[in-house]
Parts: structure tokens; C-alpha cells; sequence
């Protein structure tokens, strides 16, 4: 039977995140934490003990992934209440999005143990940060379904959502995947395709759904690598936000009577849904006019 030591001496749960790609956007501070560390917990123990070996690091590893989380939880926890501190690093980028170690997590903190991020490499955030699409507000969800019928009726009940959406894609289905965000969005809704992110062959395709289909199919590489989907939230029109459910004019005209601009139109994006800077642009055009 495990005895729980003192808070003080029990070991903490690092989450660190590795490269998405270039090695170099590894961390000082995640080097130095995988290199304290007593165990390490990977997804994938020789995609993890390669990075390791270009560290120059050699710690025990403990393979943690989506089919035998539940099982390994126990054991990890184990070494933490007895003092060692243990990092979890996923196969690429930040673990748990949309990589395993939530339930090590959750248990973890259930049993009042100290987790701690080494923040790092993040796939979604790194391609949203160069798509030049709206970041006020964005949703993402992981992986699409891989049948065509579960995919449409996944996009469908997403197609009035106003904040940007964000997916992850595998390369065998991408063409797919746009072709059914055509299907149910339109072809002129606005899509950015993330491709290699990081790596040598890094790649943005933007535009219309029906242009970046296009670009796809031209492009020989087209359907290699991994893919973050970038879609533009719905407009008001879209998302039912017509005449005679929801006047944001008169919205916003109300608020900025009794607020500063920038404050009427964080309040009215959260109410309508509608982007903020759209709506703030919106509010300065209507004191200029």
C-alpha cells in the first residue's frame, strides 16, 4: 500500500509541451524539467526517446496513450505521492490537445497533487496566430469525424457558430474535409489551411472553400502532412441574427451612449455572439457618421 507523504514531499506532474516540428522551439525550461525529472510518461516511447536521445537525456519512460491511460494511471500517481516528479510530454506539441493525459490529470489533482504546465509548441495556436482570420473568439474541436455522414452532420451543427472554428485533419482526409465544409457552409465561406507548421515545408492555404479546394488539388503535397482547419465563424446573417430577433445597431447604439466604445462593443459581441472587432469597428463608424 502507497503511504501519502506530506504535501512538501510529494512529486510534481509537469505537462510539458515539445515541438510541433523544429526542435529549436523547445524550451530552456522544458529541457531542464525532462532533464530533473525521475520518470517521464510519453505517448509514443520511441518517438519521445529519440527527442530524448538529441537532448542528451535518459530517464525512464512509461508509455501513456489513448488505450492504456486509464490502466497506467495508478502506477504514475504512485511515483508522484512517494516524491518523484514526473513529466508527460505527447508525441508533438502541447499534451492533452487532442493527445492523451486527462485522466492522469484529473486523478492527479483529485489526490491533491501539484500539476504545473511548461507552456510550448501548440499547433492550433500557432496556426491561428498566422491565418489573419478573427482570434477574439474561436472553438476548437479536435478531429472531425472520419465518415462523411458523421463530418456534415458535426460541420452542420456548427455552421451558425460566429467564432472561428478550429480542427485538426489527417492528410488522407483533407480534401474530403473541405469539400464537405463547402457542402455545408458554402463555397465562399473563408477557410486557412495549416500544412507542416513549423516544419521545412510549412504551408498556408486561404480563401474561399472552392479556391482553397482548388489549391489543394494543384499542389503535388497537397495531401501530405498534418493539417490545422481554420474556418471564419458564420456573419449575423448566417447565424440568424436578422430583423426582428436581435437589432445590434440599436445594441450598440444603447451601450455606447453609456459606455466607452471598446467596452460597448466587448458587452455587445458577448450578447450577440458577433465578433468584437467587427462590432467595435461597427461602433467607430457610427460615431464618424
Amino acid at each position: 500500500m502507497q503511504i501519502k507523504k506530506p504535501v512538501d514531499q510529494q512529486g510534481t506532474l509537469y505537462i510539458v509541451a515539445t515541438p510541433i516540428g523544429n526542435l529549436e522551439d523547445l524550451s530552456p525550461r522544458a529541457v531542464r524539467v525532462l532533464s530533473d525529472v525521475a520518470v517521464i510518461a510519453a505517448e509514443d516511447t520511441r518517438h519521445s526517446g529519440r527527442l530524448l536521445q538529441h537532448l542528451g537525456i535518459s530517464k525512464p519512460l512509461i508509455a501513456l496513450h489513448d488505450h492504456n491511460e486509464r490502466g497506467r494511471v495508478q502506477g504514475i500517481l504512485d511515483h508522484l505521492l512517494a516524491g518523484a516528479d514526473v513529466a508527460l510530454v505527447s508525441d508533438a506539441g502541447t499534451p492533452l490537445i487532442s493527445d492523451p493525459g486527462y485522466v492522469l490529470v484529473r486523478e492527479a489533482r483529485a489526490e491533491g497533487l501539484r500539476v504545473t504546465p511548461v507552456p510550448g509548441p501548440c499547433a492550433l495556436i500557432a496556426a491561428l496566430s498566422a491565418a489573419g482570420l478573427p482570434t477574439d473568439r474561436f472553438l476548437f474541436s479536435g478531429f472531425l469525424p472520419a465518415k462523411r455522414s458523421g463530418r456534415r452532420a458535426a460541420l452542420e451543427a456548427l455552421r451558425k457558430e460566429t467564432a472561428t472554428l478550429v480542427f485538426y485533419e489527417s492528410p488522407h482526409r483533407i480534401v474530403d474535409t473541405v469539400m464537405d465544409i463547402a457542402a455545408v457552409m458554402g463555397e465562399a465561406r473563408e477557410v486557412v489551411l495549416g500544412r507542416e507548421i513549423t516544419k521545412t515545408f510549412e504551408t498556408f492555404y486561404s480563401g474561399a472553400v472552392a479556391e482553397v479546394h482548388a489549391a489543394l488539388l494543384e499542389d503535388p503535397h497537397g495531401n501530405r502532412g498534418e493539417f490545422v482547419v481554420m474556418v471564419r465563424g458564420a456573419d449575423k446573417s448566417e447565424a440568424g441574427l436578422v430583423a426582428g430577433e436581435l437589432d445590434v445597431d440599436r445594441l450598440l447604439g444603447l451601450l455606447m451612449a453609456e459606455l466607452p466604445t471598446r467596452k460597448a462593443a466587448k458587452i455587445a459581441a458577448e450578447l450577440t455572439g458577433l465578433s468584437k472587432n467587427e462590432l467595435y469597428q461597427r461602433a467607430l463608424d457610427f460615431k464618424a457618421g
